[in-house]
């Protein structure tokens, strides 16, 4: 029986901790049917090291794990398991370097505002790491995220209780957008005709030209989109909204995604900053820029930056900052505790995890004195706000979604061959002055112009012919196979979707699509259409653009399951392999505080559990190993006995934490195995390994039990020491005794 490879992610946070307590026993498992499971450092501070081999010793060097995964995603050999990674902010970035720069890494420090051609070419190095760096690479296909069956049927019959009720007497909250001038108005979209290679090129009014792009391939088929975001407007948007959630008495919210759009957002997140801080930056203006302060990394920077003026001007700048909370509306916590508003840090904005929890909290988000309170939320472009405006409205009619009642709302994504929508990060620029920017082809022809005003965020984006039409066979193939309405979430006003609606009616003519009921609906109104169906418990597939995967598959899953990292993510990639995501991990930074602070790690690994369900499957398919087919099945089956049992993680310390939830799996697991007939060796095998562990449960509890309660020290927070780290995440003798031998 020769070796057959399943590559997981090596990644961040609570994700990383949970793979050393979880790895040890799926290697222990999978080698006896012959699988190897082979770990790649995809994490930042992995791709931050891999980045710089110039400057390291031998031991230090990392290769460019990403890079190969990437390639290994275009072929059929591919299986990959894929946990949630760090989409790093600029912030987020200057930690990690400073980490590894502790641990004797040689890692030059990020320039923030690059001066020399040293400096800007060391800046371009680092943006490979900023962003979403990592999925675009891997996804070579499209995305098929739900519930597994099991993870659904246990939700509907044990709810979580986190949704709170929406006021009986009425809400204040609120969606608020931009109406004018954002990137949803000024999009222009075209087909691409034939293969080419564009130059995108800034024509100044006052006659200058730059290229901001060269020599871009575009591909016969593929669609093509350019919007720009006028930031007067933008301003403007911003101070009506603070004056008006002022007047109104509600807290006041921004909701963008400054870890993913890592060159739009967080200049539109730096605008908010700036606005709602208005008089106290502007009076401080030149002394503020004279330190560094960076507005676009939140107030957290201009605060940090203080510490390089003298005490008695430190004192008075953040004086003035404070007097600010008098006269503007109460912003959104992240922590009260500390002090951490909505607005302190980029990377907290996250709108696909933080409107869903709006909802979940009965329209409002956390205050300063650590209650909740109407929100109004801020959400500027157009092109999705509008989807959390339906369903607020829909809440403050119906009331709370009811999570024992609710169907299930899965999704298809268009994400392969780094399919955007949203705008890249290499094609979106800030616009230097007023002028043109145009989209030319080498040969001059313009196929896209915007006119830009100084400091307009212009971007542009692109989708593949070929992943558009994978994606509508996909959402038909799901549609079979699931007897469900597929509805594609289109707005024929817009125009990205304008071109991709095209496509799609001429795709579903080549499918067998008879019987089938599939809509192409505007997204408000796929929406209404949707929510109907999730109150009368009727399940519906999404199916959408790369943003909408993102911002629906934490909205739905939170508000049916409590979380999104419970969903199941298959990616069928284009050239036969499979990528299985297991969820988010919006919340892992949390996990890891506490687990440092308490040695209890709340983060669960249902995901990871699910996720190597069709990832056994697939390497069944590809080798005919039956082992392979008996250990996805018995898996399944231990999960569902896991849920059934209540073997998550408790928020609490003392509670079961994510070491003892693995154990739980494990045992069952074995269970599974020894009590199937189609294998006998596996039989064989676990019903000795299955034995041992029931006679030892009772001391391998004990064992993780007394490891919690106390302070961790892991050495380090982007690049733990791996021997540290497993020493807390495998602290039973007992347990580890077992899973080794076998």
């Amino acid at each position: 029986m020769s070796d057959y490879k399943i590559i997981w992610t090596k990644i961040d946070e609570a994700p990383a901790l949970a793979t050393y307590a979880l790895l040890p026993v799926v290697n222990a498992f999978t080698k006896s049917a012959g699988i190897k499971v082979e770990t790649k450092d995809i994490s930042l501070a992995g791709r931050i090291i891999s980045n710089f081999p110039e400057r390291l010793t031998d031991d230090q060097k990392i290769p460019d794990y990403l890079g190969e995964l990437g390639e290994l995603a275009k072929t059929p050999d591919a299986n990959i398991i894929k946990l949630p990674n760090v989409s790093a902010s600029i912030p987020q970035l200057q930690s990690a370097i400073k980490e590894l720069q502790a641990q004797g890494y040689d890692i030059p420090d990020y320039p923030e505002e690059p001066s020399t051609t040293e400096e800007k070419e060391l800046q371009k190095r680092f943006a490979k790491v900023l962003g979403s760096a990592v999925n675009p690479v891997l996804r070579e296909g499209n995305s098929d995220r739900r519930a597994a069956a099991s993870v659904k049927k246990f939700a509907k019959k044990n709810p979580h209780r986190m949704m709170k009720p929406w006021p009986e007497s009425g809400s204040k909250a609120r969606v608020a957008h931009m109406t004018e001038k954002d990137f949803f108005e000024t999009e222009k979209s075209v087909t691409i005709k034939d293969n080419c290679s564009v130059n995108i090129v800034f024509q100044g009014s006052d006659g200058s030209a730059v290229n901001l792009k060269e020599n871009l391939a575009l591909i016969k088929g593929e669609v093509i989109d350019a919007s720009v975001m006028n930031v007067k407007s933008l301003r403007k948007f911003y101070a009506e909204t603070i004056d008006a959630a002022k007047k109104e008495g509600t807290l006041l919210s921004l909701h963008l995604k400054a870890t993913m759009m890592k060159v739009s957002d967080p200049i539109m997140f730096g605008h908010c900053v700036s606005v709602y801080f208005k008089d106290a930056l502007e009076k401080h203006a030149e002394t503020l820029k004279s330190i560094g302060a960076d507005v676009n990394n939140g107030l957290a920077d201009v605060l940090a930056k203080l510490s390089k003026l003298p005490a008695d001007k430190k004192a008075e700048i953040e004086s003035d900052l404070n007097k600010v909370y008098e006269t503007r509306p109460p912003l959104a916590m992240v922590d009260s505790r500390k002090g951490i508003t909505n607005l302190h840090y980029p990377n907290d904005i996250i709108v696909d995890a933080s409107m869903p929890n709006v909802v979940r909290d009965g329209g409002r988000m956390w205050n300063k004195d650590d209650q909740l309170q109407d929100t109004v939320a801020m959400i500027p472009d157009r092109c999705y706000a509008t989807i959390y405006k339906v369903i607020i409205e829909n809440a403050k009619k119906h009331g709370q979604f009811d999570p024992s009642a609710m169907g299930a709302v899965s999704n298809v994504g268009l994400m392969a061959q780094k399919a955007e929508e949203y705008g890249s990060h290499d094609k979106t620029f800030e616009a230097a002055a007023n002028g043109i920017i145009r989209v030319i082809t080498t040969s001059g022809d313009v196929l896209i112009e915007q006119k830009v005003e100084k400091g307009d965020i212009f971007r542009m984006s692109q989708a593949k012919d070929a992943a558009i039409r994978d994606w509508v066979k996909l959402a038909v193939k799901r549609a079979k196979a699931s007897d469900t309405p597929a509805i594609f979430w289109l707005n024929e006003n817009r125009g990205h979707d304008a071109e991709i609606i095209k496509k799609v009616k001429e795709y579903l003519k080549q499918e067998n699509a008879d019987g089938l009921e599939i809509k192409i609906l505007s997204p408000d109104e796929a929406m209404k259409y949707t929510l109907e169906r999730v109150r009368k418990g009727l399940d519906t597939i999404s199916v959408t653009g790369n943003v909408l995967r993102d911002y629906l598959t934490d909205l739905f899953p939170i508000l049916e399951l409590g979380t999104s990292a419970r969903m199941l993510s298959i990616v069928p990639l284009l050239n036969g392999g499979g990528l299985f995501e297991t969820g988010a991990g919006g919340s892992a930074p949390k996990h890891v505080q506490q687990f440092l602070a308490e040695g209890h790690l709340r983060w669960d690994s249902l995901g990871e559990y699910c996720a190597l369900v069709p990832s056994l499957e697939l390497a069944a398919e590809k080798t005919g190993n039956i082992k392979a087919v008996v250990l996805a099945q018995t898996l399944d089956k231990a999960v569902g006995k896991y849920l059934e049992n209540r073997k998550a993680p408790g928020r609490k310390v003392n509670e079961i934490d994510n070491r003892g939830s693995s154990f739980y799996l494990t045992l069952y697991w074995a269970e599974a195995l020894a009590e199937q007939d189609s294998d006998p060796d596996l039989k064989s095998l676990f019903s000795k390994v299955c034995n041992e562990i029931i006679s030892n449960e009772e001391k391998i509890v004990e064992e993780f039990r007394v490891a919690q309660g106390k302070k961790v020290d892991i050495g380090g927070y982007y690049s733990p020491d791996a021997a540290l780290t497993e020493k807390q995440m495998r602290p039973s003798i007992t347990f580890n005794r077992i899973i080794d031998s076998i």
